[in-house]
């Protein structure tokens, strides 16, 4: 039979076979827009555990978006016998498409909410985690839409919130018995097109994570990339030559690649050369070569109060004189970047960029 069938599209066929038959497929909603979260059928629910439908692929892209150390569990489903297409570095996904994030914080054994790195997983545990919130791209014949889900506090149901919705916090040190209180925002609509449109001001909206670039690798799990898992679900050929981006994670990456990483994911969506901050002439997209188009001795433009005094964008050598750090190191919301997604100071990633900065060479 493998002489007049590949083997790959053999083994696709039948592992989409026994997926299908063991429960089932989530449900691509074209024209409603449901209120419940569980009307997608994108995950399976106990009192134990929140797990996400065997038709989906669980994927972490290499470089995560911080948002007020939440932990998130990413799912990609695509419907049964539909393709996506990568066109240049790109993937085109088909109308139908779904891509959840939920939102979740680990608990401690005191029950409190625990900041701790991201751990990646497969399916939630609901006893040791508190479910905040799940976002949806949904791939529609117009296009991607947003929809913002979020959880009760029983963790039996997430309900959907086009207008935002806001939840006190309070998180405890991994290394200590301090606690952090702050606001966690989950964005409304018009929000979400703030970070995923990033042509202004009539692009269309897109999916950050889940890149040709970003999903070439999982190191949180050690299974299979998403791009292969894909290809084995026969969501792509299998005749793509897949690429690496460096992640900002990668303590063995140069420190260079590592920061570009961080500032291409963490501020690309807005400060790109068509994107929203367009007019501060500051790109941090990977685009430019040039050092004063990434900020380097670049004075600001529209920054206003926010430049904290300060008159580069970055100074080589000088972390504490560059307003890109200032700016990172701020949570009041005149000031701080990036100015959606966070309440709270991501102090690894101001040790990345002030690390950067620091060895810099230089002067301005």
């Amino acid at each position: 039979m493998t002489d007049i069938y590949p083997r790959s599209a053999f083994l696709s066929a039948c592992l989409l076979l026994l997926v299908a038959c063991s429960e089932p497929p989530p449900i691509f909603h074209d024209v409603e827009r449901p209120l419940r979260l569980s009307d997608w059928q994108l995950f399976t629910m106990d009192a134990n555990e929140l797990a996400p439908s065997e038709s989906s692929v669980v994927f972490q892209p290499n470089n995560p978006l911080f948002t007020d150390y939440a932990h998130k569990l990413r799912t990609l489903w695509i419907p049964q016998s539909l393709q996506a297409e990568i066109v240049e570095d790109k993937i085109n996904y088909p109308v139908g498409s779904v891509l959840s994030k939920t939102f979740y914080y680990p608990r401690s054994s005191s029950t409190a909410l625990t900041k701790v790195a991201d751990s990646g997983l497969q399916k939630i545990n609901l006893s040791e985690n508190q479910l905040i919130e799940t976002r949806l791209l949904v791939r529609k014949n117009d296009g991607w839409d947003a929809f913002p889900y979020v959880w009760n506090d029983e963790q039996t149901e997430a309900f959907l919130r086009v207008a935002g919705a806001s939840k006190k916090i309070s998180l405890l040190d991994q290394d200590s018995t301090q606690t952090t209180d702050f606001t966690y925002f989950v964005p409304n609509e018009n929000q979400c097109a703030g970070c995923h449109t990033t042509v202004h001001p009539d692009g269309d909206m897109h999916p950050l994570g889940a890149l040709f670039s970003q999903l070439d690798v999982d190191v949180r799990t050690g299974i299979a990339s998403p791009l292969e898992q894909m290809v084995q679900r026969g969501w792509l050929n299998d005749e793509q030559v897949f690429p690496r981006s460096e992640s900002w994670q990668d303590l063995s990456a140069p420190l260079d690649d590592r920061a570009l990483a961080y500032l291409n994911m963490q501020c690309g969506h807005c400060h790109n050369p068509e994107g929203a901050a367009d007019t501060s002439g500051l790109i941090l997209d990977s685009s430019q070569t040039l050092a004063i188009n990434r900020g380097v001795c670049k004075p600001p433009v529209a920054a206003g109060g926010g430049a904290g005094d300060l008159r580069y964008a970055i100074v080589p050598g000088q972390p504490e004189e560059s307003i890109l750090l200032y700016r990172m190191r701020s949570d009041k919301p005149d000031e701080m970047m990036p100015e959606l997604g966070r309440s709270l100071i991501h102090s690894e990633g101001v040790d990345l960029i002030s690390r950067w900065i620091e060895e810099m060479p230089g002067a301005c």
